[in-house]
């Protein structure tokens, strides 16, 4: 018996089933594509003009979205059933007020994007609230109160802006001579300079994995149920994902305990969608790291590894559609670097980067380049995770970027 039907409308008619991406990077873009094939109309925004995922929406604005009042009009225009954060620097507090004006849907929710979108807000709820077990951190919003922090948590330790993502203003400190530049890059580094940071300790860890972790609704009761995908093991550099894959082997105890954390922090957070919970993995110990209510980068593997990407996945979840979170095959993803700054690139190679039938390439569509910034992502499967990384990393490399 099924609970409840689900429509959707046609794009562009007034019966339109209207989502509202807020931040449209590449993985907004591949969400976009997602819904545009359940008959959803996508209005994508983000600071810059002709971001990856506007050159896929139905409409596509430019603004400020951490101004309030911007915001807020955004919304009023466009008139969304769902409401998408993609990224941190968004006036959350507005997001807020419409969930409780019942104007529209934050996906997963507005009490998940105003925590996470702080670390102190996502660190608090699960070491001090859930009581997780997280690495051992403080807090500092001045000079003094930082150098405070990094003799008490100790060295080497890690400090990140509260707000911010892809490894920006994050570094490692190794002694008290490097506390004064960990700063002054923490403060020039962040999506949105709030003066405040995290320092954490450092873990003795195996290896980290993201634990793509779906709520959604079951088809015939309506509750809402948690699914899991394979583990993805990652590497990351200054803070940025470089690879990923899937799956990341490790212990029953290990995988239990991660399902257990991710379970207990996306109940916390509520609403449907898929939430990249990020982990530290000693043998059977974990350590919740981050997480992020929405797809995450290292998940960029399901698109060759999952019969429903985390894109699909997510795009189903926050429908009110059944999902499906099996892998049918072992695959990896290496990024793509611009290795420029400058705009109007040309990407050559790409037949050679295909010449394989197990590989396969994004390119972004960013209309400018930075040298560590992302302008694509290769993807390969194999039969065992370390061919499957090689074959993408050997993927990615074929690929040239050319100034033009």
């Amino acid at each position: 018996m099924i609970y409840m039907s689900v429509t959707i409308g046609t794009p562009l008619q007034a019966s339109a089933f209207k989502v509202l991406l807020l931040g449209s990077g590449e993985l907004g873009k591949e969400v976009v594509i997602s819904l545009q094939r359940l008959g959803v109309e996508v209005h994508a925004a983000d600071r810059y003009d002709h971001a990856p995922a506007m050159q896929v929406a139905h409409y596509s604005y430019t603004l400020n979205m951490a101004d309030a009042e911007e915001l807020k009009q955004l919304i009023e225009q466009v008139k969304p059933n769902l409401i998408i954060p993609e990224i941190e620097a968004i006036a959350t507090q507005v997001l807020v007020d419409i969930e409780e004006q019942n104007i529209a849907t934050v996906i997963p929710s507005a009490k998940a994007v105003n925590l996470t979108m702080n670390r102190e807000g996502i660190r608090r709820l699960a070491a001090e609230e859930l009581g997780l077990p997280t690495s051992a951190y403080r807090f500092a919003d001045s000079i003094e109160s930082f150098r405070a922090a990094c003799d008490d948590i100790g060295y080497p330790n890690f400090v990140k802006p509260v707000m911010s993502s892809s490894g920006k203003g994050q570094s490692r400190v190794k002694s008290f001579d490097e506390v004064d530049a960990a700063w002054e890059y923490a403060q020039t580094g962040g999506r949105v300079n709030q003066g405040k940071v995290i320092v954490e300790s450092q873990i003795d860890f195996d290896f980290e994995i993201t634990l793509l972790t779906v709520r959604a609704k079951n088809a015939e009761t309506g509750e809402i149920e948690t699914q899991y995908c394979d583990p993805i093991g990652h590497r990351q550099d200054a803070g940025d994902y470089v690879e990923s894959w899937q799956p990341q082997a490790m212990t029953a105890a290990a995988l239990d305990e991660s399902k257990r954390i991710a379970h207990k922090v996306t109940a916390a957070l509520g609403g449907c969608g898929i939430f990249g919970v990020e982990l530290f993995v000693k043998g059977d110990k974990v350590w919740f790291s981050e997480v992020s209510p929405r797809p995450h980068d290292t998940g960029l593997v399901t698109l060759a590894s999952q019969f429903q990407s985390e894109f699909e996945l997510h795009a189903r979840a926050i429908l009110g559609l059944p999902v499906n979170t099996t892998r049918h095959s072992v695959a990896a993803s290496a990024v793509i670097y611009a290795g420029v700054d400058d705009r109007n690139l040309s990407f050559s190679g790409l037949n050679l980067a295909l010449s394989n039938p197990d590989t396969d390439l994004r390119l972004f569509g960013k209309p400018e380049g930075f040298k560590r910034r992302r302008m694509g992502v290769a993807t390969a499967r194999a039969e065992t995770t370390d061919q499957a990384r090689e074959l993408a990393l050997h993927t990615a490399t074929q690929v040239s970027v050319q100034q033009n």
